[in-house]
């Protein structure tokens, strides 16, 4: 899609969110008000994003399904307020407009258009005021349209999908997109390295893919994507400065996994991938090539609602080919590779009380130049333990104000055993992996 293609979608997609917002058509509350089912139908421990097979099918069939009682807005509102501490000071503050240690702030507002907008087409859209960056922008984009159609017995769901980022449209929480930690901090440390799928092309780019999800069990996806211009970029919020560059037009995103609904359990097995060659200077020629493929599972035990168990695993292997930055003086390597593994174990007590326990690791191939300053022996190996608790009082069947509010409650907390490939002196200033321990106490709230 050229870049005059691009605008054109994204104003056919502005004049689709426009209609929805002022017209009356039907309602993460607003899905529960369109249902008229609670939120704890689509969600573990009632608040999200973890979906049960209820709600994976609600996602996977367009976000269409309805009570049908009309006169619903497909509109929510939410905020996400925290509190970030870490163990020891960092270097400068974060942003302007926030301090090198224990900063409040309020990570999001946000408004989402999220519904059906007619009978096959429903969409989950999510504008955004970033507290700390203090800017506005289109956060999450993910428009479907979906038709089912009996084959041999066996229903057969068939859709296209429109989003800005790669596993968005995935409806599992093992996909780089909705994996734990849910909620983070706006302010605390990052891992100075990521695979491209996992949040390397996020918001910046648009994509289109068809899928299908067969008897309940196979999904398969299949997509591309394409840049967004910096000028489009700079008209969604989200400003030039961070512009990863053109992507080229083999880029190739696709998925596969396997699901089961035994109504006291479920399970799923995949597999993912990404194919993407990406020029970061739009005047040069030269490109970096990235091959992501990645496996992936879940298991949820369901019980009466009661007594619940979730756990997701996840690891992604990517291969780069640097020629771009080979040729900036950027890397020294031609040929690296990052993995990426991560797990996470909840449990949960009548949809209310949340323990959740979670393990990360990234490492990458030794590169000097790409991994130099801020790093241990060229490498960007991190590791760590986020153990958090959360209290969710409402989103269940009879809770106050449902469907119409929603609210969680939660303290995390992050240790590191390595940071930028080393436990001890990462950076060469004497700063230690575990100096970036943070503590995160964070207020979800949702209408």
């Amino acid at each position: 899609m050229k870049a005059s293609g691009m605008a054109r979608a994204i104003t056919l997609l502005a004049g689709i969110l426009g209609m929805a917002w002022t017209s009356v058509a039907c309602a993460v509350p607003a899905y529960s008000r369109q249902t008229g089912q609670e939120c704890a139908a689509c969600h573990m421990g009632a608040y999200g994003p973890q979906l049960t097979p209820y709600g994976v099918r609600f996602k996977l069939g367009g976000y269409v399904d309805s009570d049908e009682q009309g006169g619903k807005l497909p509109l929510s509102a939410a905020l996400i307020a925290s509190f970030t501490h870490t163990a020891e000071n960092q270097a400068r503050a974060p942003t302007a407009s926030t301090k090198v240690n224990d900063n409040a702030v309020i990570d999001q507002a946000s408004l989402y258009v999220a519904g059906r907008l007619a009978a096959n087409l429903g969409t989950f859209t999510q504008i955004t005021y970033d507290g700390a960056e203090r800017k506005a922008m289109l956060d999450m984009l993910d428009l479907r349209y979906a038709s089912s159609l009996d084959l041999s017995g066996k229903e057969l769901v068939l859709g296209l999908v429109l989003d800005n980022n790669p596993t968005l449209q995935d409806p599992f929480n093992s996909s780089p997109a909705w994996s734990f930690p849910y909620v983070q901090s706006s302010v605390a440390f990052e891992p100075g390295a990521a695979t491209l799928i996992n949040g390397g092309l996020e918001q910046r780019v648009l994509g289109l893919s068809g899928y299908l999800f067969w008897n309940k069990s196979l999904y398969v996806e299949l997509g591309s994507y394409r840049s967004l211009s910096p000028a489009m970029q700079a008209r969604l919020g989200l400003g030039r400065e961070e512009d990863p560059g053109r992507l080229g037009s083999g880029t190739l995103y696709w998925r596969i996994a396997w699901t089961k609904d035994y109504k006291r359990h479920a399970f799923h097995v995949g597999a993912i991938g990404l194919n993407a060659s990406l020029q970061p200077d739009r005047g040069q020629p030269a490109r970096n090539d990235y091959r992501d493929v990645g496996l992936d599972a879940g298991y949820e035990y369901l019980g009466n609602r009661r007594h619940m168990v979730s756990v997701y695993a996840s690891y992604i292997h990517e291969r780069q080919t640097r020629g771009a930055l080979l040729a900036s003086g950027g890397a020294a390597r031609l040929h690296g590779r990052v993995d990426e593994f991560k797990l996470a174990l909840s449990y949960d007590l009548r949809e209310t009380w949340d323990v959740t326990l979670a393990r990360f690791d990234e490492r990458g191939s030794r590169d000097a130049m790409l991994y130099g300053d801020g790093y241990t022996g060229g490498r960007p190996d991190t590791a760590g333990t986020i153990a958090q608790v959360d209290w969710t009082p409402w989103g269940k069947e009879g809770s106050w104000h449902e469907p119409w509010a929603n609210l969680r409650l939660g303290l995390q907390y992050t240790r590191y055993d390595r940071f930028n490939g080393a436990r001890r002196n990462y950076d060469g200033q004497g700063r230690n992996a575990r100096d970036n321990d943070t503590w995160l106490l964070f207020l979800e709230a949702a209408l």
